[in-house]
C-alpha cells in the first residue's frame, strides 16, 4: 500500500507535515527519531490521519495537492 500521512507536532501543534510512504509504521518512527531533516526539529510528532492507495502515482497526486494552497486549506477543513 501507499499512504499519504499528517502529522502534528505534539509539542507546537501550529507544526504540521504532510508525507508519502509505503511504510507508514517506520516512517512516524524515523520522523520522531529526528532522522528526517524537514521534521526533526519540532519533533515528537503525532499521526493524525492517513490515507491509503493501491495506486502509487494517485498517493504522490494527493500529496502532492495537499502540500498545495487548496490541499492546505481543506485540510484545515477537513483532516485537521
Amino acid at each position: 500500500m501507499n499512504y499519504v500521512y499528517l502529522l502534528e507536532s505534539i509539542g507546537d501543534p501550529r507544526r504540521r507535515y504532510v508525507g508519502f510512504s509505503t511504510d507508514l509504521r517506520t516512517r512516524l518512527v524515523t520522523h520522531n527519531l529526528g532522522k528526517s531533516f524537514h521534521t526533526a526539529k519540532f519533533r515528537p510528532w503525532r499521526l493524525v490521519a492517513y490515507m491509503a492507495f493501491e495506486d502509487r502515482s494517485k498517493a504522490i497526486e494527493f500529496e502532492r495537492y495537499l502540500k498545495s494552497g487548496s490541499g492546505h486549506a481543506f485540510a484545515n477543513r477537513r483532516l485537521w
